[in-house]
C-alpha cells in the first residue's frame, strides 16, 4: 500500500479580533522548548512564506487511521504553541481580515518578496498538500499525466476561502485566484516521461522568472525532497475529517492513475485551458453549483461529479480499505458544505469578520462527524 502524508498551512490569528499575527518564529521557539521540532514520533512544525502562517507536516502513513491521528495531533501541536504566545491557529485558506505585509524570514523568501512585489506581499494563503509515494520518477510523471483532469474536483471539495481583504469575494476558494498569480501555478500539459518533465522544468527555470525549482507551483508535481507525487491544488480544509477525506481520495487517485499507466492506458487528453476552466468553476462555486465533469468536459451537478470521481477510484479505495470512509467523507461535505459555507454562516449572524475566525478556530480542532454515505451514488 502506498504511504501518504500531508502538509497543512494554518493561519496564526488573534482570537479576539481575528487579525493575522506574525508569530511563526515565536511559535517555533515554543515548540522547540516543549520538545524536538522534528519529533520522529509525530507531526512537526516549520515556518512558511509568511510569518502569519505555520506549516504542520505529518509523518508518512500507511492507513487512514494513522493519518487522522497525525492531522489532529499536528493541529493540536500548532495550537498549543500558539496559545503560549497569545494566539490561536485556524485552518483558513485566506484570512478574512488582512492587509498586505512584507515577507520576512529566510533569505530565499526575502528574494521572492523583492522580485514579485505585491504578489508576494499579498500571498497570505494556506494550502493543503498531499504527498503520495511513488516507485520511480517515471511512474510519478505517468501519474501526473493521467490524473490532471480530476484535480479540480479535489479543489471543489476543499474550498475554504470566501473572504479576502475584509470582503466576501463571491468565490468559494479565492485562495486559488490569489495563488494563480504566481507564474508557474496551475495545471500543466502532458509531460510524457520523466525526461519530458525535467525538460519542462529546465526551460521554465531558464527563463529566470522562477527563482529556483521550489517555485515550480504546478497543481501537482514531483516532490523535490521525497519519492512522492505532491498534490497541491486544495485549500487547507477547515475540518480535520475533510482533510483526511481529501488525502484518501488523493492516494486512490494516484494509485488508479499508476494502474492505468501499468496497463498501457493513455494520458489525459483534456486540453490544459479546459482544466483551467474546471479549476475556475471549482474556485468560484465549490460544491454549491455545477462543476465541469472531468470526462464529459461539460457542466454537471457537483454531487454527480463527486460521484464520478468515487467511481473512477473505487477499486483503489476498496483495496486500501478506504471506500466507506471516502463515501462518508464526501457525503458529509456535500451535506453540510465545505469551510466556505461555515465562514459565510458565521459572518451572517452578526456581520462581524472576527466571528468568522472565532468559528474557524473552534471547527479546526473539533471532532469529525458522520453522515449517510447513500448521498453518493456509486
Amino acid at each position: 500500500m502506498r504511504t501518504f502524508g500531508v502538509e497543512e498551512e494554518l493561519l496564526i490569528a488573534d482570537p479576539v479580533d481575528g487579525m493575522p499575527l506574525a508569530l511563526a518564529a515565536d511559535i517555533l521557539d515554543v515548540a522547540s522548548l516543549e520538545g524536538p521540532e522534528s519529533d520522529p514520533e509525530g507531526p512537526s512544525l516549520k515556518s512558511e512564506f509568511k510569518q502569519e502562517q505555520i506549516e504542520v507536516n505529518s509523518l508518512p502513513c500507511r492507513t487512514a487511521k494513522e493519518l487522522r491521528a497525525e492531522i489532529r495531533a499536528g493541529r493540536a501541536l500548532a495550537d498549543s504553541a500558539a496559545l503560549a504566545v497569545g494566539a490561536r491557529v485556524a485552518a483558513l485558506a485566506t484570512p478574512p481580515v488582512f492587509h498586505a505585509t512584507p515577507t520576512t524570514g529566510n533569505q530565499r523568501y526575502a528574494a521572492m518578496g523583492a522580485e514579485f512585489g505585491l504578489i508576494s506581499r499579498e500571498q497570505l494563503t494556506c494550502g493543503f498538500h498531499v504527498h503520495v509515494s511513488i516507485e520511480s520518477p517515471e511512474e510519478g510523471v505517468a501519474v501526473l499525466d493521467r490524473m490532471r483532469h480530476w484535480l479540480p474536483v479535489l479543489l471543489a471539495l476543499s474550498a475554504n476561502s470566501p473572504f479576502w481583504m475584509g470582503a466576501d469575494t463571491g468565490f468559494a476558494s479565492y485562495r486559488t485566484q490569489i495563488w494563480n498569480r504566481w507564474p508557474t501555478a496551475g495545471p500543466m500539459d502532458v509531460f510524457g516521461s520523466a525526461d519530458g518533465y525535467r525538460a519542462v522544468l529546465s526551460e521554465l527555470l531558464g527563463t529566470g522568472v522562477p527563482l529556483d525549482e521550489g517555485m515550480i507551483y504546478f497543481d501537482a508535481r514531483l516532490s523535490r525532497g521525497h519519492p512522492t507525487v505532491e498534490l497541491r491544488v486544495a485549500d487547507v480544509c477547515l475540518y480535520a475529517e475533510d482533510a483526511l477525506t481529501i488525502a484518501v481520495l488523493a492516494r486512490a487517485l494516484v494509485e488508479t492513475s499508476a494502474s492505468e499507466w501499468r496497463q498501457g492506458g493513455p494520458p489525459s487528453s483534456t486540453l490544459t485551458p479546459v482544466i483551467r476552466m474546471a479549476n475556475w468553476k471549482a474556485s468560484r462555486f465549490g460544491i454549491n453549483n455545477q462543476l465541469l465533469h472531468p470526462v464529459e468536459q461539460a457542466p454537471y451537478a457537483a454531487a454527480d461529479v463527486a460521484g464520478a470521481l468515487l467511481r473512477h477510484i473505487r477499486r483503489a479505495l476498496t483495496e486500501s480499505g478506504d471506500l466507506a470512509l471516502a463515501r462518508t467523507g464526501v457525503a458529509n461535505i456535500l451535506r453540510r458544505g465545505t469551510g466556505e459555507r461555515l465562514q459565510r454562516q458565521a459572518y451572517g449572524r452578526r456581520l462581524r469578520l472576527s466571528d468568522v475566525v472565532t468559528a474557524a478556530i473552534t471547527s479546526t480542532h473539533q471532532d469529525g462527524e458522520r453522515s449517510d454515505a447513500s448521498l453518493i451514488s456509486l
